[in-house]
């Protein structure tokens, strides 16, 4: 089954989820982000006031709607008519959004164990991880917890045997093939690279995080002293 075959069924009394592909085995691509990020327009677009949020995952999109102005006909209607009227979907679709990342053996305490476990150098290592361009799967665990990938083969590792009580805000990581910023501080396994400056969620503006699934990311390195300038804050470990 293609990213272009669809499935709907009911999430719950206000809700529909729509399946991207086999419900039955998560494809995780670039095609299939695209398509739901294309999705996620045309409901907004056409639900208007009657949409009250969307949750993008890898290979789904969970629709909630609000009874009051509309019912469960109307909702799978509208939601057909999208999924069946043939989108232009670009793999290149999303803003491309600039991170900033100060890469650090210090506040990133495996950095150095990828770059052993790679053979490769710790230079290297942040050359890889910085010159990839990621798109944006999922957003979730945390508020602002955003799931990018895929990261170069060469620095997959597996999340840690024992996770950290507590990952500090701000903290880049790896797990698997995924890279992401910790938006808070919370409990967490995977892997520390560094630290970024940019707030991944704040409740109080609009839009709340700087990046939606679909994006394009890339980090940039940059040194401690422009970490401390754009108002990041050193955490021990």
């Amino acid at each position: 089954m293609s990213p272009n075959q669809t499935h709907i069924a009911i999430a719950s009394e206000n809700s529909y989820i729509i399946y991207f592909g086999d419900p039955d085995s998560l494809q995780i691509s670039p095609e299939v982000s695209a398509a739901i990020a294309s999705a996620c327009a045309q409901v907004k677009q056409h639900f208007g006031t009657k949409l009250i949020d969307l949750v993008a995952s890898y290979a789904s999109l969970l629709v909630i709607y609000d009874t009051h102005q509309c019912d469960h006909l109307w909702a799978k209607t509208a939601l057909r008519l999208i999924l069946d009227t043939p989108q232009q979907v670009s793999q290149n679709g999303g803003q491309l959004v600039e991170i900033p990342v100060f890469y650090s053996t210090k506040y990133g305490p495996e950095l150095n164990l990828l770059a052993q476990n790679a053979g490769l150098s710790v230079e290297q290592i942040i050359d890889i991880h910085s010159a990839t361009e990621y798109r944006v799967y999922a957003i979730g665990f945390a508020p602002g917890f955003a799931y990018l990938g895929e990261v170069d083969e060469r620095l997959a590792a597996p999340r840690l045997a024992t996770p950290r009580l507590k990952v500090p805000a701000g903290a880049v990581a790896i797990a698997d093939r995924q890279t992401a910023v910790y938006p808070a501080s919370s409990p967490g396994g995977w892997n520390l690279i560094g630290l970024c400056p940019t707030p991944m969620f704040n409740a109080q503006t609009q839009p709340h995080m700087p990046v939606t699934v679909g994006d394009r990311v890339r980090f940039v390195p940059i040194d401690e002293q422009q970490y401390l300038t754009m108002g990041g804050l050193l955490h021990e470990l």
